[in-house]
């Protein structure tokens, strides 16, 4: 028997979900849902990103049961022609997960071990898309050369990726975005974790507090002086 443990409505927003989704990893957070050791399940995601925390080591179960999610910006980039939704994406409010799940008798410092078993669009949303941020608005490591939004949709069928439109039979072998082009897009978990104990959180906080008062200076240790707009997580 095939269940579903956390379902999504892609044309609903993140906070609108029937289950709440989150999108950082705080000991805070309380669960939504709950498994025991050994549970088996059947991951379905959405539009090239799939996250949960707090998954369980797979071993055998009596049944299946499915983790949807939205993507990443949580429904911000639509499938249409204009790259507008990506130059004026609110990346304060991204990285949605679909969680937290507990474990039933895990403790922090546990090993929890996770095998993928199916990975996939949803039904009747089988699409993605790539793109470029706008240099003022996400940029990237190449915006001096690509300053501009961009954006591809992509149609999913089965593992491979195209630009071909499939809204009409007429249109099937059409480029829309991307002339002729179609690969093999393997689909990936995106982010997938834990939540930290609250000591592992003061801990990460200490860790980053001291990264960011390094910038600008000859201490630095990362690259985000080197952006044009400095990552938010």
């Amino acid at each position: 028997m095939v269940k579903t443990l956390i379902s999504v409505d892609p044309k609903k927003a993140p906070w609108e979900q029937e289950t709440p989704l989150h999108n950082r990893w705080h000991p805070d957070i309380p669960p939504v849902a709950s498994v025991k050791e050994g549970e088996k399940f059947l991951s379905i995601r959405h539009r090239y990103i799939f996250a949960a925390a707090d998954l369980t080591h797979i071993l055998a179960a009596p049944f299946s049961s499915g983790v949807e999610c939205v993507d990443w910006t949580g429904g911000q980039i639509k499938n249409n022609d204009s790259s507008d939704d990506v130059k004026n994406v609110d990346l304060s409010q991204v990285h949605y997960l679909s969680g937290p799940i507990t474990v039933e008798g895990a403790q922090p410092g546990d090993l929890l071990k996770v095998e993928f078993l199916n990975l996939g669009a949803l039904d009747d949303d089988e699409w993605g898309f790539t793109g470029t941020f706008a240099k003022e608005n996400g940029g990237g490591f190449l915006t001096d050369h690509f300053p501009k939004a961009t954006k591809a949709c992509w149609d999913i069928d089965g593992i491979y990726c195209s630009s071909n439109h499939r809204r009409s039979h007429i249109l099937k072998n059409l480029s829309r975005h991307i002339p002729g082009v179609k690969f093999a897009g393997l689909i990936h978990p995106g982010l997938i974790g834990t939540a930290p104990s609250e000591e592992l959180l003061k801990m990460w906080n200490e860790r980053e507090a001291t990264l960011v008062a390094e910038e600008g200076t000859d201490a630095e240790k990362t690259l985000c002086g080197c952006l044009a707009t400095r990552p938010l997580a």
